[in-house]
């Protein structure tokens, strides 16, 4: 059986760290363990990991710098870890824990590499966002549509296999880790969407950015470029001789 851990980045999350662990605790999957990668909080977020009594255990990865943004952190807490697959998810709540086990389901039985937790999707829903959220998340996720096939590689909640994750997302920095991953990995990772309901976070302070914005857009126009190259024959046909 795949051993599993949770990555969880935080920033001055202190209210929702012992909600969000009350949950993870009731869910059925073999958690090996949650690893909180704090990135320098103010607040008491990294005394409300360590007082964390339950299981699975829970281990802070303390961080003083927030080099290469949320996906640094994950990646940190992606090497800190000797677990097969790993699940990537915010500290706020607004991801479901309760789906976790749907989310692991495609992994564990070896049918998909990556499963994302999908606001686009038939059955998924983002309740209660003004229209003009819904316009700009919208149209991020068609933007990188025809680059991942995936209709919202935008999401940070997924499943993946830890060695896919630390081989294609190595190099990635910025919020959107797993654009990245599904992009470098377009030719050989299987991914799979499941139905989220994304509810917006009740307590604490948004961390996206105008600079997050900018990361992913450069990484956009990146990808594209990639993209754009023309493949290499596998065989150069000038250097094709008939047998003697």
């Amino acid at each position: 059986m795949s051993s599993i851990a949770v990555i969880i980045p935080t920033l001055n999350e202190e209210e929702n760290v012992l909600p969000l662990l009350e949950q993870l605790a009731v869910l059925s999957a073999p958690i090996q363990e949650i690893v909180f990668v704090d990135d320098a909080s103010t607040d008491e977020t990294r005394a409300r990991i360590l007082s964390w009594r339950g299981r699975p255990s829970a281990r802070l990865l303390a961080r003083d710098a927030g080099e290469r943004g949320l996906a640094g952190a994950i990646l940190a807490g992606a090497r800190s870890t000797s677990a097969e697959i790993l699940v990537v998810m915010d500290a706020d709540l607004s991801h479901p824990p309760d789906k976790i086990d749907e989310l692991l389901a495609p992994v564990r039985n070896g049918r998909a590499d990556m499963v994302i937790g999908s606001r686009y999707v038939a059955g998924g829903t983002t309740p209660g966002w003004p229209r003009w959220r819904r316009v700009i998340s919208r149209a991020a996720s068609a933007v990188a549509f025809p680059l991942t096939g995936v209709h919202d590689s935008m999401c940070g909640f997924f499943a993946v296999r830890r060695d896919l994750l630390l081989r294609f997302a190595a190099n990635a920095s910025g919020f959107k880790i797993a654009f990245e991953t599904i992009v470098r990995g377009r030719k050989e990772l299987r991914v799979e969407e499941i139905p989220i309901v994304f509810h917006d976070r009740v307590r604490g302070e948004s961390k996206m950015s105008w600079r997050e914005i900018a990361l992913f857009s450069a990484a956009w126009l990146s990808a594209l470029g990639r993209r754009q190259e023309p493949e290499p024959p596998l065989i150069s046909p000038a250097k094709v001789r008939p047998p003697s």
